[in-house]
């Protein structure tokens, strides 16, 4: 089975790292996550995030206000859930042991890119401007990156045998991910094209598929932080 690349050739698919079978319960809870997220993000489109309540949000989503609470909470936290991060991170690690780190990371966050169902492209771009507009979801973003980056340290210093309050591995980690969000922000600043993750798009700048822009952003941690000569 092959997928298409964003400049028109095809390459093998990438497999999504097996997930651990979920009972009847974990199916639940993760039915009405999606749930409590999916009415809040069309409230967000329909009534603008200010102006939809907690409640409202539990009213639309056919749940307790108290249950949305004890799955998000903040209203921000139901924005900022990184569905990205937690496949990176499953992704990373199952990368080859032999693989050199960089190139690891490399694939590894393309490999994440260009599976997105058109879903969960919506929902990226939908978070990514939330996080561009509202100041109070902007501030909350350090708090989910700080234990994003906690979950991709401690992969890294699995692989690597390091520590992981090791300072090179930190700031791998720190460095990454600031580039996936930067890389987000400015995708999402294009027209949305979510029919798929990736096809034949411009090759960079707005408008390009998200695993384009995820390639330049990660090309530049590459070159060891040097601008192109472009």
């Amino acid at each position: 089975m092959t997928t298409p690349r964003a400049d028109g050739g095809a390459r093998p698919a990438v497999p999504r790292p097996a997930a651990p079978a979920d009972g009847l319960r974990e199916r639940k809870k993760r039915r009405t996550r999606q749930a409590i997220r999916d009415a809040a993000f069309r409230l967000f489109d329909s009534r603008g995030y200010d102006a939809t309540s907690v409640d409202r949000i539990a009213e639309a989503a056919d749940v307790s206000p108290s249950t949305v609470a004890r799955y998000f909470p903040t209203k921000e936290d139901i924005v900022l859930r990184d569905v990205y991060g937690e496949l990176l991170v499953a992704e990373v690690a199952a990368r080859p042991a032999e693989e050199p780190l960089p190139g690891a990371l490399r694939a590894a966050a393309l490999a994440v890119s260009a599976r997105l169902s058109a879903r969960d492209l919506r929902e990226l771009r939908r978070r990514a401007r939330l996080i561009r507009d509202v100041p109070a979801v902007r501030r909350r973003t350090a708090d989910h990156h700080a234990r994003a980056a906690a979950g991709l340290t401690a992969a890294l210093a699995t692989r690597t045998g390091r520590p992981a309050d090791d300072l090179e591995i930190r700031v791998i980690s720190t460095a990454l991910l600031a580039a996936l969000q930067e890389a987000l922000l400015r995708w999402a600043d294009g027209p949305p094209r979510d029919g798929a993750a990736t096809g034949a798009r411009p090759a960079g700048g707005r408008g390009a598929a998200l695993e384009t822009v995820v390639g330049q952003a990660l090309d530049v941690l590459l070159r060891g932080l040097a601008p192109s000569s472009g």
